[in-house]
């Protein structure tokens, strides 16, 4: 296929949203897809999608959010001295500059912050750079991986073992508390997470914290499974508002389809590790006009007779000669091919299997029972005929065994009766205990 008709969509599927939720003013989440130009553009930096949810009063957070997404692909595009993760992890850290000279320079804006989700697609796999707790998940092989440590309080504590199940049930730490972000500070810490490898199939979720609020990792890897992307981000988002919506909720699903895109076929691609400081030396325009220099004058007083200063001058060429040969051998070996047995970080941090689409349609089912119930005593105005209609349709399908279009139509149920909230005289006030 030609370069100029390369089209993206032949190769993997793309949902995003971003949505105000049912408690807040204002949205201050922000997100990016950022597409490869070309398929060298792809085997060079990957595609780029991010989640970013910001913090601070005054609109200081939709800003520290929208720096973030603005300023990363810009950065991460034109780092090309070295490998694509430490060009990513890099473009993140002159971010998290820029965010937080903004809120220096603006008393408004003092101390605004963000979180920051970035995920790459590259030939070599999947590579995650993370600050804060919105996540990055992967649904593969029916099973659920969250790929992000979530940097709050209640998983640094529990990683430190100084927080128990029970205690983080009962919820002895808030799980809002996070400990660390973009902008506060003029540095930060980055985690870089991968390669992943990436088989045809696999589907990345990138979210705020107002999806996980509300959503458990089941149901979200239930939902991915059985719905192409464009319908699992309406139904996450709708399911996420029916359950009180208490923050901003942003979601982008990516969905690979082609074999092309899969890590198997890039087997051989490693990602190389450059030290800049050793190719600069071996590279080094001023030592070899050294050398050159040299090597004239040894050539000169060899034309004059001058055997002893020839010899010195030589000496010192050959000398220089072989250091620079030897600065290339190490410019070109010293990079670390980052393999299967050599990654970034320690992800995958949960790992669950998703039900079998049966249960989940029962599940769903049981939902939608507990969302009418809830929609009467709230006493919404809901088109009842259709919201049957839809119902009818996904037991239909269940009873024939058509699981995935059962859940395809309990879902449409969900979005249906989100509609029917948004136009409730109240809907602000209006939640379903699930």
């Amino acid at each position: 296929m030609s370069e100029s008709l390369l089209n993206w969509d032949d190769y993997l599927q793309v949902a995003s949203a971003s949505d105000i939720g049912m408690r807040r003013a204002t949205n201050q989440d922000n997100l990016c897809v950022s597409m490869a130009s070309s398929m060298e553009h792809w085997q060079r930096k990957g595609h780029v999608f991010i989640v970013a949810d910001g913090m601070g009063a005054h609109a200081a957070g939709e800003l520290a959010s929208k720096l973030a997404i603005d300023h990363i692909p810009h950065l991460y595009a034109k780092y090309n001295d070295t490998s694509s993760p430490e060009a990513m992890k890099r473009a993140v850290q002159d971010a998290n500059a820029e965010i937080h000279r903004r809120g220096q320079a603006n008393e408004e804006f003092h101390n605004m912050g963000t979180t920051c989700s970035v995920l790459s697609i590259l030939p070599q796999g999947a590579v995650c750079a993370h600050i804060g707790d919105s996540r990055v998940y992967r649904l593969t092989q029916n099973r659920i991986e969250q790929l992000t440590f979530d940097h709050s309080l209640v998983w640094e504590m529990r990683a430190a073992g100084q927080l128990t199940a029970e205690e983080e049930r009962m919820g002895k730490v808030p799980k809002n508390v996070i400990t660390r972000s973009l902008g506060p500070y003029a540095e930060c810490k980055v985690d870089l997470e991968g390669p992943f490898p990436v088989q045809v199939g696999d589907t990345f979720l990138l979210c705020s914290d107002g999806l996980t609020g509300v959503i458990s990792d089941t149901e979200i890897g239930s939902i991915l499974a059985n719905m192409t992307p464009d319908e699992a981000v309406t139904v996450l988002v709708d399911l996420a508002n029916l359950r009180g919506g208490p923050d901003n909720i942003t979601v982008v699903v990516v969905k690979l389809t082609h074999p092309k895109l899969a890590t198997a076929s890039n087997a051989g691609a490693g990602l190389l590790k450059v030290n800049s400081k050793q190719s600069k030396h071996g590279k080094s325009p001023l030592l070899w006009a050294v050398f050159g220099g040299l090597l004239l004058l040894t050539l000169l007083f060899l034309f004059v007779k001058n055997i002893a200063f020839a010899t010195v001058l030589g000496g010192l060429s050959v000398g220089l000669l072989v250091y620079l040969v030897a600065q290339l051998i190490m410019s070109a070996n010293s990079g670390d091919k980052v393999t299967a047995n050599k990654r970034f970080g320690k992800g995958p941090y949960t790992r669950y299997n998703c039900a079998s689409s049966a249960q989940f349609g029962q599940q769903l089912s049981e939902m939608l029972n507990k969302l009418q119930q809830g929609a009467l005593q709230e006493n919404w105005q809901v088109d009842w005929a259709q919201l049957k209609s839809l119902t009818s349709q996904a037991q239909k399908a269940a009873d024939d065994g058509d699981h995935s279009t059962s859940i395809r139509s309990y879902g449409r149920a969900v979005s249906f009766l989100m509609d029917q909230l948004r136009n409730q005289s109240d809907a602000s006030s209006s939640s379903v205990e699930l």
